[in-house]
């Protein structure tokens, strides 16, 4: 990976479920070490666009490049394994797991990065919770357990999938909290979320996707700091 070229690099994709066309066209970029997010409402096509970058819903046209190389039609598994991680909607636990079998589970070895120890101390709250089975952790506590278990498997990328979604607002600005350390610790991000105000708080840069097209781009501070702008582009959808 040559200097000034991103870490991750996607160029007008398209990607359908079936006949239905989802994304027309999305491009968008996160270079090292910034924290990029993804806004737009339900159904406007975030996931589909993470789904589309881990090779779960393959784009049919258009690039995906993570470290300057093309992983359009490689197998999640490699993509995975060449250094992206995935904080997935909803946190998608194995409920008969406990906090400590997850980690171990989604461990990939490091002596330098993210292993289970690191993680512990990063996230104490995990430390009470080792033995308990992950299906009947809270929700927040499930989304540092997710957050964990993307983190031991080493990754300079994570791709993050609303997680605000279904908590309550205290546990929200802790999540966020976590977000924004982790990039001070070497990990950028992309950032998935509906939650406009507190993505652009966590970020850098800024697009918004409606009906499967890139609306916006630019400096996450001065869309933040325009909120007239931010209730329109968040309401195009439904305009």
């Amino acid at each position: 990976m040559s200097e000034g070229t991103p870490l991750l690099e996607v160029t007008d994709i398209q990607t359908y479920y079936g006949k239905s066309h989802i994304l027309r066209g999305v491009s968008l970029n996160v270079q090292k070490g910034e924290i990029v997010t993804l806004l737009g409402l339900n159904g406007a096509g975030k996931s589909t666009t993470i789904r589309s970058i881990l090779g779960l819903t393959p784009p049919r046209s258009g690039s995906v490049k993570f470290k300057g190389i093309e992983v359009s039609g490689m197998p999640t598994y490699r993509i995975a394994k060449m250094g992206i991680g995935y904080v997935p909607e909803g946190r998608l636990m194995f409920g008969a797991l406990t906090t400590l079998e997850t980690l171990q589970l989604a461990e990939r070895g490091s002596k330098d990065g993210w292993t289970i120890e690191r993680t512990f101390e990063r996230f104490p709250k995990l430390v009470e919770l080792r033995s308990r089975k992950s299906g009947r952790l809270s929700g927040g506590e499930q989304e540092m357990l997710a957050i964990g278990r993307a983190l031991v498997g080493n990754p300079d990328l994570l791709l993050v999938d609303e997680p605000s979604q279904g908590l309550a607002p205290i546990i929200v600005r802790e999540v966020y909290r976590i977000i924004e350390d982790l990039r001070n610790h070497g990990v950028s991000i992309l950032l998935v979320e509906q939650n406009a105000l507190m993505a652009l708080k966590a970020a850098q840069r800024a697009y918004v996707i409606d009906d499967g097209r890139i609306v916006f781009e630019g400096a996450a501070a001065e869309l933040r700091a325009d909120r007239a702008r931010v209730r329109d582009l968040m309401g195009l959808a439904t305009a």
